[in-house]
This record gives C-alpha cells, structure tokens and sequence, in this order.
C-alpha cells in the first residue's frame, strides 16, 4: 500500500523555451486532469484515498503481521460526485440515506474508533483528538459532532452496484495441551523461519505428508488440540484462545494471533462438502464434526480441500485485554458487534462505516470499524462481522450470511 509522490520539477526563469514548455506542461496537466475524470487514460493510476472532502492524502500505513493486502490507488481527485477506489466507488449521499442512523447507541462504537486512534492514519489522526473528548459525550453530541465533520459515501461496486455480502467471524475458545498425547494431538505452530510474505509454502496436505515440510515445523508447536475440525475452525477465523491445564490443575487462558500463512488460497470446505453431496452444513462446526464422526476415513480430504494454512504466535491475555478481541490488520484490538473486515482495496482500515443488512439471521444498522481483513474477504460491497468470542460469538458467527450496505463516513 506504500505510494510515493514526485515533486514537480522547478520552472526556469532564465530561458524563454523553458517558460514556454513550462506553459505548455501545465496546460497539459490541466487537460490531463480533466480527462482523467472520464477514465479517458487506460494507463493512468488509481487515485490513493482521498484525506478529506476535496483535498487529499497519502493512504493509511499497512498493518504489522497483517495478510497482505491490495494497495489503495497511487494519485487524488476531488470528490466531487463519486470517487473510485481501486475495487470500488464512492457516491456521496445525505445523512437522511443512512437506514437508522438516529436510533444506535454510539457509545459502543466510540471505543471501537478510540481503538482505531490508536493507528488512525493521516486521514483520521486530526479527528482523533474530537474523537477521545467526546468518549464522555453524549450520544446527541456524538452524533452531532459527526453531522457537521464527516460526508457518508455510499459504496458500490465499479459496475455501480451497492448490494454486497455480510459474513462474521468470532474468536473461538478452544482447550489445548502443551505436550502431545493420544488426546490432543493436533498441533497448532508458529512461523517457520523459511515463510515468506507473497511466496506460497507447503499447502496443507503437504505439512500433514512431506518429511521436508514437517521438519521445518518440527519444535514450532504452540499447543496441541483435541479435534482437526476445532484447528480448521482456528485457521479460518485467524485467532482464538487456548485453555491450558497447569500443573496445580488450574486453567491458565492464553491467545493464539495470526503469525502468518502458507500463502495458499484459501477454499471453503463447506462448498467441498456441498460438492460431496452433503446438503446440511450448518451449524458450523457443529455439521462438519457430526459429518466426520460419520465419515472418519474421509476427515483428511476435508481438511486437505482448503490447502491454506495459518501460523500463531501466542500472545497473554492480561486483565485489562481479556474482554477485547485479537489486533486486526489495522494493528488494533477488534471490538465485538463494531469491527469488521474489509478488503482494503475498497474501504482502508480505520475507516467509520455504516452498515445495514436486513437478515434473515440478524438485523443490523450500525457504525462500525473497518479494523480488519481476510482472505475471503474480496471485493466492493463486502465486510465480515466481528461477532466477539466464545461459544455465543460463534452461534452467531455461523448463521451470518445475507444482503450488505455500506457508507464510509470519510472528513470533509
């Protein structure tokens, strides 16, 4: 996501030809301009995030151990009607759009922006001061406040489309052993040292066969656990907690964080068992462990079908952070019910947004973060919910699946 920007060069004031072709460059600057608003340059890049209503600003700086993500575009229009991003545009709409707006608690969602001014990015950082003076405001005065300094955008598709695809996502909560046994025997490892960012690894069915790929992972294990399909489950949602039995038979709670990834694509074992003629898949996991109890001689196809594959990398959990979700790729903890993932080529992270989805399984009109992001999470009009942790977060999880809309809520 970095962009750099090149100076213009110096005009000449000693020589008339360098005047003249300074007039003529910026003549042509100006028709470039122009041209470019009507997509006229097939050549021509994108536009970075523009930092206010019209001016503009570097993108937001990419997140540390963060899945790598599609750079904003590299130059800036004035958003005058719509502004297109490098996976969708923009269309700036009145407040009176936004389905709900006058009715959510913004208390909620204020600690979640907190959060985000934690890492706010230079379009965001001179907002952050109001931000954390109104944490003690009233909702009138937030929401006031947001009236009078942010434009809502409606986000669509570049076709022009601005119905998407919700999802959510949970932190799952899982017991887990230090040593291996007959009972916990998945292991669950760190980064090896020959990962690379971009540079795609052993898939999955290669770590479980190759003698070269499990001696590169040999000594890496974190922890281990008791069921395949709970560690499937931990790789797709990208963090969870372990419950680790001490010595003294007391339970000591730790966090596993997204380390890293085989950089494999990621499939859905869900549309595999579909392929297989399974037709009741939710809810997850739950389905998928009654499947492989029914099928056990058929469980490692099932994991091999998604070839990606996660690393950890433990984290404690202190008193203060045990009732906050895992950093997302912003680099700042998710807050359960106002985090979501996004694909940064169309909203960046630490971006407000408002979203509206109808259902069937939960009704929602919010704001929200965009905090985070994930592999399957592509696309304009597209967010998964941060639904929190535990086994309540998950039953959630598992029944979101329905119509999305979206407005970012960008500076003036």
């Amino acid at each position: 996501m970095n962009t750099s920007i090149s100076k213009a060069p110096k005009a000449s004031s000693k020589s008339k030809s360098m005047s003249i072709y300074s007039r003529l460059a910026k003549t042509l600057l100006i028709i470039c301009g122009s041209l470019w608003l009507a997509s006229c340059a097939i050549n021509t890049p994108l536009p970075p995030w523009p930092a206010s209503l019209p001016e503009a600003a570097a993108p937001p700086p990419a997140p540390a151990a963060a899945p790598p993500a599609a750079a904003p575009p590299a130059a800036a229009p004035p958003v005058a009607s719509a502004w297109q991003a490098s996976k969708s545009r923009w269309v700036p709409v009145p407040w009176s759009d936004l389905p709900g707006f006058d009715k959510d608690n913004l208390f909620e969602a204020w600690n979640a922006w907190i959060k985000s001014c934690e890492r706010p990015g230079p379009t965001f950082a001179p907002l952050c001061a109001d931000v954390r003076r109104l944490s003690i405001g009233s909702a009138d005065e937030q929401r006031a406040w947001m009236l009078e300094r942010l434009q809502p955008l409606r986000v669509e598709s570049l076709s022009g489309v601005a119905d998407g695809q919700l999802t959510s996502y949970f932190e799952p909560v899982f017991r887990a052993s230090r040593q291996q046994s007959a009972a916990f025997n998945v292991p669950l490892y760190q980064a090896p040292a020959t990962l690379r960012r971009g540079q795609p690894w052993f898939s999955r069915q290669d770590i479980d066969t190759r003698p070269e790929a499990q001696a590169a992972l040999q000594g890496l294990e974190i922890a281990w656990l008791e069921d395949p399909i709970d560690a499937l489950l931990l790789h797709i949602q990208g963090s969870g907690r372990l419950q680790l039995t001490q010595a003294d038979g007391s339970l000591r709670t730790v966090r596993v964080a997204f380390a890293g990834s085989n950089e494999q694509p990621y499939r859905s074992v869900n549309a595999w068992l579909q392929e297989q003629g399974v037709s009741k898949l939710n809810p997850w996991p739950e389905a998928t462990k009654a499947w492989a109890v029914q099928n056990p001689q058929r469980v490692q196809q099932l994991l091999w079908s998604n070839p990606r594959y996660i690393f950890f990398k433990e984290e404690p959990l202190s008193a203060i952070d045990s009732s906050t979700g895992p950093r997302g790729a912003q680099g700042v903890p998710l807050t359960a019910g106002r985090s979501i993932a996004v694909d940064p080529g169309s909203i960046p992270y630490g971006t407000p947004v408002w979203l509206s989805t109808p259902g069937p399984s939960v009704q929602l009109q919010k704001l929200v973060m965009a905090q985070d992001t994930g592999s399957a999470i592509v696309g304009a009009v597209r967010a998964d919910y941060f639904a929190g942790t535990g086994p309540e977060a998950g039953a959630l999880a598992s029944k979101v699946n329905q119509p999305l809309r979206l407005w970012v809520l960008w500076p003036r």
